[in-house]
């Protein structure tokens, strides 16, 4: 298989997921900064200009990261990343698509791509705080639902990877993470495979999940 990801980028989640299930894959960076994602090769796979995509071993590309990580996990049941009953399920697909739609898409996307939302610069400092303010009302709600739990379906599943890599962008902008969420983002970090991935992408895993001074 093939992932076309960004370090750092919410690909960083599934890669997490490649890596966890020791799946073999070949990795291809997409500049998001040089405009790769618009480039005709690129769009050729995925039109969306989006990342991650993950082309299969027939060839055909998948993208949106809930449903890549809902494909990796119900093709390889034995590592039971997936929860077998209807209600968990339900909540595990109501967490990523909460965490990828609106933590992701209304939140870190305005902290990050400003520019998306207004083309005014004057408007910039607004947009940046209305993200930063969805983003802290997200991590309060996912704070209760995690709860006490060591993660989110009570064992490991694909949905904990989708949450480290919020967890992640908070801990590099200096956004505080409730206890439950910062309990599971220390968790995550002691994870083998996490701490893999984190230095492929050219990350140093010791250096992440301190407490701020």
């Amino acid at each position: 298989m093939k992932l076309y990801m960004t370090p750092g980028s919410c690909s960083t989640g599934i890669h997490i997921i490649l890596e966890e299930l020791e799946e073999a894959f070949e990795a291809y960076i997409v500049n998001l900064p040089a405009g790769d994602h618009f480039k005709p090769d690129y769009v050729a796979i995925n039109p969306k200009s989006t990342i991650p995509t993950l082309v299969r071993n027939d060839g055909t590309a998948l993208t949106e990261v809930p449903a890549i990580a809902y494909w990796l996990a119900r093709t390889h049941p034995r590592a039971k990343l997936w929860p077998d009953d209807a209600e968990g399920e339900s909540r595990v697909m109501e967490a990523m698509a909460y965490i990828v739609g609106t933590i992701h898409g209304q939140g870190f996307a305005r902290i990050f791509a400003t520019n998306t939302f207004t083309r005014n610069t004057a408007d910039h400092d607004a947009v940046r705080e209305l993200g930063r303010d969805i983003v802290v009302k997200g991590f309060a709600i996912l704070n209760e639902t995690l709860g006490p739990k060591p993660y989110l379906a009570g064992n490991f599943s694909v949905a904990d990877p989708i949450l480290f890599y919020v967890e992640f962008w908070a801990d590099k902008t200096g956004i505080p993470l409730p206890d439950n969420l910062a309990a599971h983002y220390r968790r995550m970090l002691a994870r083998l495979p996490v701490q893999r991935v984190l230095r492929e992408e050219g990350y140093n895993p010791a250096a992440l999940g301190k407490p701020s001074p």
